[in-house]
């Protein structure tokens, strides 16, 4: 299974996470059993080499900026408190940190919860032992065209997006790992 939920933009510019992170609806009952699945059509509207868009967020220790990162690689990760695998992918993420950030990688996590109290409460069972970024009004991932939850993407040294993954699962770790590898 694909560990994976994919949202849309509502037409008002908010992401549709709000009804499904409210109540035990299906999708979520599915996600807190750690089910993957896919509710719609994978991909970013980015295309590798293109530039990556620039953000300034509030974060967990102060304000993050992209472009503070550059001559680093920068894996983006886009999750939110209520994404089964989001849960899953950060035991790894904060591996990857503690491998490879000597040698020029950085990790950002974008939450998308609509009330950082939410991502704060998930961050207590779920430690981040890289940067967090705050965007409760998902103006970052709509840049990115971000379709699924998680979602992440590399940016190289010199700010270009050269890989987007949707999802996450055990099988995707190695794989990830490689194109990570510096």
């Amino acid at each position: 299974a694909v560990g994976m939920l994919t949202f849309h933009v509502r037409p008002h510019g908010t992401l549709m996470r709000h009804s499904i992170s409210k109540g035990k609806s299906w999708r979520r009952r599915l996600l807190m059993l750690g089910a993957g699945f896919v509710i719609a059509a994978q991909g970013f509207a980015l295309d590798k080499g293109s530039d990556a868009p620039a953000f300034a967020l509030s974060g967990v220790d102060g304000p993050v900026k992209l472009a503070r990162y550059r001559g680093k690689l920068v894996y983006l990760d886009f999750w939110a408190s209520w994404c089964g695998p989001c849960r899953q992918s950060f035991p790894w993420m904060n591996q990857m940190q503690a491998k490879y950030g000597s040698q020029g990688l950085q990790i950002i996590g974008v939450n998308l919860d609509e009330k950082n109290d939410d991502a704060r409460s998930f961050l207590v069972t779920t430690p981040a032992r890289f940067i967090i970024a705050f965007d409760p009004t998902g103006a970052t991932p709509r840049n990115y065209g971000v379709k699924g939850m998680p979602s992440s993407l590399l940016v190289d040294v010199d700010g270009k997006v050269i890989v987007e993954h949707i999802g996450f699962n055990v099988a995707d770790k190695a794989e990830l790992e490689n194109k990570i590898r510096l």
